[in-house]
C-alpha cells in the first residue's frame, strides 16, 4: 500500500499556509522553567502538523508488524514526545493517551468501529485517554503528541 498520495497532501496543506510571525512569549523569571513549559495545544498541534509534513524525519522509522501495532517514538524534548502509531489491517486498536493527533495514511476510527472515521489531513485535538482502531484493508499509520506534564512541586 502506497502512503505517497496522504504525504502529498500533508505538504500541500503546510506550503498553503502562511507563515505567521512570531509571538513573544509572556516573560518570566526563570529561563530552565520557560524552556520546559508545557506547550499549549495549539502550539502542539501546530508542532505536529510541522512534522507530520516532513516525512524524512519519520518515514525511516516506520514498521510494518502484521500481528500487533506498533508505536515508534520520532521526537522527544523537555516539553513533549511525538510517536507514530502504526495498526495492521483487521486490527482491534490500540489504547491512545495523545493530546494531538493526525492521521497520514489509511484510516481508522476512535473508540468503536462505528465512530466517524479518521481520515489524513487534519489534526484532531484530544482531552483524555481513548481508543484507535484501524479501519479498511490497508495499515493505518498515524502520527501523536503529548505535552509532558508538569509536576507541581509545593
Amino acid at each position: 500500500m502506497s502512503v505517497a498520495p496522504e504525504i502529498a497532501r500533508l505538504a500541500e496543506t503546510v506550503v498553503l499556509v502562511s507563515a505567521q510571525p512570531a509571538v513573544p512569549s509572556a516573560p518570566t523569571h526563570d529561563r530552565a522553567e520557560q524552556a520546559t513549559a508545557q506547550p499549549a495545544l495549539g502550539t502542539l498541534a501546530r508542532q505536529l502538523r510541522s512534522l507530520a509534513a516532513a516525512p524524512e524525519r519519520w518515514w525511516g522509522l516506520v514498521r510494518f508488524e502484521p500481528d500487533r501495532p506498533v508505536a515508534i517514538t520520532v521526537e522527544e524534548c523537555a516539553a513533549y514526545r511525538a510517536w507514530l502509531v502504526v495498526l495492521p489491517p483487521g486490527h482491534a486498536g490500540q489504547a491512545c493517551d495523545c493530546d494531538v493527533a493526525t492521521m497520514i495514511a489509511g484510516e481508522a476510527t476512535e473508540g468503536t468501529p462505528a465512530s466517524a472515521v479518521l481520515r489524513p489531513g487534519p489534526v484532531r485535538v484530544h482531552g483524555e485517554r481513548h481508543g484507535l482502531r484501524g479501519r479498511g484493508t490497508g495499515y493505518s499509520i498515524s502520527l501523536h503528541a503529548r505535552a509532558h506534564r508538569k509536576s507541581r512541586k509545593e
